[in-house]
């Protein structure tokens, strides 16, 4: 059954469990295809004949798509609406493209050439044009949060919602990885090539099967909000680049997230070529990294935050990633089982140092409400005095 979205904005009525679960679940398509893709891309790239630098370059070509299509693609929705619309047609871009990335070297068939160039080519135009639906569905599906409801119980509840499902999502992908790098040997360049396609494909199954139900289950918002009684001063985006906060929150969100992606990218090269580890450690071990990175995050929830405790476990998570690097790097092949161990931490320091990025981004958008709506001097004095990060502190 469909549910309604509620148009009554001067009493916001939270949404139903149901609605909650359709929204969550919207986002999966992208959640487990992104973990595939930085996991496994590299990987599959260099084992079936690309060398790393061309490996490389496939991958830049996506990240740089992805950045300048997140862009189009807010304005374009801010423009036009009709979010669904727009997620369903990134989700059957991405899902399309995907396949291509790794299903092969297509005009190389047509050629009848495995020349290094046409295959660098084929596979990043596939990388690029996955990239811009990943970033319409992404855009869409995270705006859209904002006009389903005014009850702002409700969006962090739907919210919370679409994070559980991009754990469900990770952890699916490196199930399916485990079950596929356990049950089959791949001894020949077209085993190797299966092996990801099995992965491939089945992440695209699942993922679009969740996104059929987000499109069966939510209607297209339809709200509009309208606040009374509030004057709104608009600010050039040049604004921006006079604040030094803009800069620090840029620069620790930019050298976090380069953290948690060398985790992810590297370390399945790393436990293949380096430790000659089981094929199925491609799948264990950025599965426990993970595994170990949720559990830490839900116990963190439940812990009461300032200003100084946020820094130190910032610092705490920086800390142990250098450890952790250090052990890494000297870690001999006859010892390769610790990496499992070193796993687990490696999680514990990512989510250390992610809750502390999360929080810059909410002190951000604060910043730009109160500089829109309110005075600029409340956020110099919000930002400066040492107010408790609680959810119960007023």
């Amino acid at each position: 059954m469909v549910n309604d979205v509620e148009d009554d904005d001067s009493c916001p009525k939270p949404v139903g469990r149901s609605s909650v679960f359709y929204y969550g679940v919207g986002h999966m398509l992208n959640d487990i295809t992104a973990a595939c893709w930085f996991t496994y891309l590299l990987l599959f790239l260099t084992e079936i004949g690309l060398s790393p630098r061309d490996a490389a370059i496939v991958m830049l070509a996506g990240q740089i798509a992805d950045g300048f299509a997140t862009v189009f693609a807010g304005e374009l929705i801010d423009r036009f609406g009709h979010f669904k619309i727009w997620h369903g047609a990134g989700s059957i871009l991405a899902a399309i493209s995907f396949s291509s990335v790794f299903g092969g070297c297509l005009p190389c068939k047509i050629l009848a050439s495995s020349s290094p160039i046409i295959e660098t080519i084929s596979y990043s135009t596939s990388a690029a044009i996955f990239n811009v639906g990943w970033a319409a569905t992404q855009v869409s599906h995270m705006s859209m949060v904002n006009c389903i409801s005014l009850n702002s119980t409700s969006r962090v509840v739907m919210t919370s919602c679409r994070n559980a499902f991009t754990m469900v999502a990770n952890l699916s992908l490196y199930a399916v990885a485990l079950v596929v790098f356990s049950t089959t040997k791949a001894t020949t360049h077209s085993d190797i090539e299966n092996q990801y396609h099995w992965i491939a494909y089945t992440s695209i199954f699942i993922g679009c099967c969740f996104v059929g139900i987000f499109h069966l289950g939510t209607k297209e918002p339809r709200l509009k909000i309208r606040v009374h009684g509030t004057s709104y001063a608009r600010i050039s985006w040049t604004y921006w680049f006079k604040k030094v906060l803009y800069y620090q929150v840029g620069l620790v969100y930019m050298l976090t997230r380069l953290a948690q992606n060398v985790s992810q990218a590297y370390l399945a090269f790393y436990v293949i070529e380096d430790m000659r580890m089981a094929k199925s450690a491609k799948a264990l071990v950025p599965a426990i990294i993970y595994i170990s990175s949720f559990i830490v995050s839900i116990i963190m929830q439940e812990m009461y935050w300032t200003g100084q405790r946020l820094k130190a476990y910032y610092c705490a998570g920086g800390v142990l990633w250098v450890f952790c690097g250090a052990s890494i790097l000297f870690l001999p092949r006859s010892l390769s089982a610790f990496m499992y161990v070193i796993s687990v931490f490696i999680g514990v320091a990512n989510t250390l140092m992610t809750v502390w990025h999360s929080i810059l981004h909410f002190r951000l958008y604060f910043m730009w409400w109160n500089c829109v709506v309110k005075s600029p001097l409340l956020v110099i004095l919000w930002f400066h005095s040492p107010i408790s990060l609680s959810p119960d502190s007023s």
